[in-house]
């Protein structure tokens, strides 16, 4: 299995920097940090993931939604390499439900997302996407690309209200032990 990357935490300035287009997407430093980014969502139970919260301030993020201990209600999904994303559109409809990020540990808040979008992407063998993702996935998707534009969840929020810690979600929020 590929290395496993250390996440930067809020504060670090990488977070609030503008990512760079990826150009050289066949590298093999590219390929390995697709790899590695891959290795260190999987160790970390995310849902997602930007290269930005590895340090590698480029337009590279993964979608990979599945039931883990920080998302147990999670649809299941094969985890996507999204190159360069765009949102394309999106329908008016936005839904406030609660997202945390593997940059910011601890804690949650009710983030105000739109329901469904169509995305464009290239994969990591450069062939190109067009997709529609919609509910929890299209929000996976709108979280890590704020990444890619120096944003994070926090900077979503309508209110200091709508935080709450990670043990308050899992056990009020969950109904979980």
């Amino acid at each position: 299995m590929a290395e496993v990357l250390q996440i930067s935490q809020l504060g670090n300035p990488v977070l609030r920097q503008i990512a760079q287009p990826v150009d050289n997407l066949h590298s093999s430093e590219m390929q390995r940090l697709i790899d590695r980014l891959m290795a260190t969502l999987v160790q970390s139970n995310g849902v997602g993931i930007a290269a930005p919260q590895v340090a590698a301030s480029v337009q590279l993020l993964i979608v990979a939604s599945r039931p883990n201990p920080r998302y147990p209600n999670a649809p299941q999904m094969e985890p996507t390499v999204m190159v360069n994303p765009r949102l394309i559109s999106h329908d008016e409809a936005q839904v406030k439900d609660w997202e945390g990020c593997l940059s910011i540990p601890g804690i949650r808040g009710l983030v105000p997302r739109y329901k469904e979008i169509e995305v464009e992407y290239f994969d990591r063998d450069g062939n190109p996407h067009r997709r529609v993702l919609t509910d929890f996935v299209a929000r996976i998707f709108q979280h890590e690309a704020d990444h890619l534009v120096g944003k994070v969840f926090l900077d979503r929020l309508e209110s200091t209200h709508d935080i709450i810690t990670d043990q308050e979600y899992l056990t009020r929020v969950l109904n979980q032990p």
